[in-house]
């Protein structure tokens, strides 16, 4: 007999516990997982096993706690509600920026004259910024090319990453932002340990890079081709990438700086911010590591701009 009621005060136990964790997951679960139809959580259009993926994890990964746990000295692991990115330590040095040989007759006029900029060490993303995490931070996803979070973000202006950083900084207590011009084609170029590639990791844009050749006109899962020499990925393709800097005046000041963040204020008639980095549907030429380009910070800018105007536009953390 006693054994008996020791059995039952066990089932009433765990159906007390899995009582707890359904409420649990029925109160939270809305606010971590959210799709345009019913039962369709990472908003593909269709209820399928990658939906089941998503609430597991979900469930899962209910009541994990956000921690950044450093990983072998460099690299930085944080975890927001159960979705984890890295963060890549750099080493500060001194580097030509712009036009340098390696670019030979792709170097446009805006990476004139090349000069010499030393920067502080920093870190920055090993991967854009993929739409599993920008969900996990906005509650939302905005991607033209949804149905695989593992894909970079994408339709996001500048001043919507501004926002995301906030909101972002807000859950980790870090400083995160966007990295500078400078500090991005440094990163880009491996650092300190630069073996001088014209992109970023190799002199074979297919290897490292998602651009107009080998994309199929679509993004792609973050961290698919090869790295670069500080273990970055997708530096030369995928999507473009934000920068903190304004746009200016398009080109470069031959003096030497030190930790330079770009010009006060953007150029009077479009007021654009950096980008830098290739995209899927961007050439070779604009796929190099001191290649650079200008955008309108703000959404509004893009409005009445014809198809997908910036679906090949995401962004990099630094800090």
């Amino acid at each position: 007999m006693r054994d008996k009621w020791k059995q039952i005060r066990h089932f009433a136990a765990g159906f007390l516990l899995c009582g707890v964790v359904m409420t649990a997951v029925a109160f939270t679960l809305p606010q971590r997982v959210k799709g345009t139809v019913y039962g369709d959580v990472n908003a593909d259009g269709a209820v399928d096993i990658d939906d089941v993926n998503e609430v597991l994890n979900v469930i899962l990964d209910i009541h994990k706690p956000d921690t950044a746990t450093v990983v072998n000295g460099r690299v930085t692991t944080f975890d927001i509600s159960g979705v984890q990115f890295n963060m890549v330590g750099v080493e500060g040095g001194t580097f030509s920026m712009g036009g340098t040989a390696e670019q030979g007759d792709d170097a446009s006029s805006s990476e004139f004259p090349v000069h010499q900029v030393t920067l502080s060490d920093f870190s920055i993303g090993q991967t854009p910024v993929t739409q599993r995490l920008w969900r996990a931070v906005m509650g939302k996803n905005p991607s033209y090319f949804s149905g695989d979070l593992s894909r970079p973000v994408e339709k996001v202006s500048w001043d919507d990453c501004q926002e995301f950083i906030t909101k972002l900084n807000e859950m980790t207590g870090k400083k995160f932002r966007l990295p500078t011009e400078a500090e991005w084609e440094f990163a880009a170029r491996g650092g300190t340990l630069s073996k001088g590639y014209k992109y970023s990791g190799s002199d074979v844009l297919e290897e490292v890079g998602w651009c107009s050749s080998n994309a199929n006109k679509t993004t792609h899962p973050v961290g698919l081709k090869k790295a670069n020499e500080l273990g970055l990925y997708d530096m030369s393709g995928n999507v473009r990438e934000w920068c903190y800097d304004w746009y200016g005046a398009y080109s470069y000041s031959s003096t030497p700086q030190v930790n330079p963040t770009g010009p006060e204020t953007g150029n009077v008639k479009y007021d654009d911010r950096v980008l830098r980095g290739g995209s899927w549907n961007y050439q070779a030429t604009y796929c190099r590591v001191s290649a650079r380009q200008g955008a309108r910070q703000n959404r509004a800018a893009y409005e009445d701009a014809p198809a997908y105007p910036y679906n090949f536009i995401g962004l990099r953390l630094a800090m």
